[in-house]
């Protein structure tokens, strides 16, 4: 599915309501072999996961590395940073890059958030990134805008708490603290100085999937602990 420029401003607004190193879908049988695939409906190709474990309150997933195009943005908040990234890495993926070539839209969008900064006054870099399609893995074009980069995540293991309804960064923050929470009654291990925002959907989608993801540290673990309530949608 490739977006037209018609549909620029709606997405920017839906990405801003409504996400490291994964597996491509490249075959039938390896969307039948991973749960993955039931949440990425919307484009011809998608990162998939192996399921380690999970409990009532959230997974533990495995990806493998892949190549990423991606783009820095810093902000006060997630909502204004990615209006800005999200029109960036749009431009690149219809055209703007050297070879003027459109590239397919993929799923899902992953925001990468700073959190080593606490305090509400202090600004934070936000990277978005968009994964890219299998054809375009080993030799990308490259883009025209020194701000949009390419980034190859390293196989990794993410702690995953899913919820629905519209991603933006007050919605974000409470299903990271919850996550944390969560993970801290366990005395789970993981990287506290950034997490990922990720969204699957696209504007027509009248049921939207969200994530947070903590990079594991150590080896993972899934006891199951006391649930704290509904996630807010």
């Amino acid at each position: 599915m490739l977006l037209s420029p018609n549909c620029l401003y709606v997405c920017v607004r839906i990405y801003i309501s409504g996400f490291v190193g994964f597996l491509l879908v490249l075959t039938s049988e390896s969307m039948q072999n991973n749960l993955f695939s039931n949440l990425c409906t919307e484009t011809e190709e998608c990162l998939l996961y192996d399921l380690v474990c999970e409990n009532e309150n959230y997974e533990v997933r495995h990806y493998s590395s892949v190549k990423w195009v991606s783009t820095d943005e810093e902000a006060f908040f997630m909502d204004t940073a990615i209006m800005t990234a999200f029109r960036r890495l749009f431009k690149y993926i219809t055209g703007s890059n050297k070879n003027g070539e459109k590239i397919e839209m993929t799923a899902p969008v992953v925001i990468k958030i700073d959190d080593s900064k606490k305090q509400f006054w202090q600004s934070k870099v936000y990277t978005m990134s968009f994964l890219l399609p299998s054809e375009h893995q080993e030799n990308p074009p490259q883009p025209t805008d020194d701000k949009v980069y390419f980034q190859t995540m390293p196989e990794m293991k993410m702690y995953v708490k899913s919820y629905g309804g519209w991603m933006m960064s007050l919605t974000d923050k409470i299903n990271a603290d919850r996550l944390t929470n969560q993970l801290d009654a366990v005395g789970a291990q993981y990287k506290q100085d950034h997490h990922y925002a990720v969204g699957y959907n696209s504007p027509m989608a009248l049921r939207k999937h969200n994530e947070v993801w903590f990079v594991v540290e150590g080896e993972p673990l899934c006891q199951p602990v006391m649930s704290d309530g509904p996630l807010v949608p």
